[in-house]
């Protein structure tokens, strides 16, 4: 994952913690969902960039064993 990514996705979910922490503080439960939503959108991209990261790290093993003379 890019650091770019990491970081986009930690502020997405640091921004839902606080819309869930406002919406609780407040009664808002419409943004306290959406607080949670986002934070839960956040952890999503999270796995799909490992998930991302863990086949190149292994297509570029099978390319390496592949090419071994």
């Amino acid at each position: 994952m890019s650091l770019s990514d990491k970081i986009s996705n930690k502020a997405e979910d640091l921004g839902g913690k606080a819309k869930e922490t406002a919406g609780k503080v407040t009664g808002d439960d419409e943004l306290r969902g959406e607080g949670i939503a986002d934070q839960a959108k956040a952890a999503v991209k999270d796995v799909v960039e490992d998930v991302k990261d863990a086949l190149g790290t292994a297509t570029d093993k099978v390319k390496a064993a592949l090419h071994k003379d």
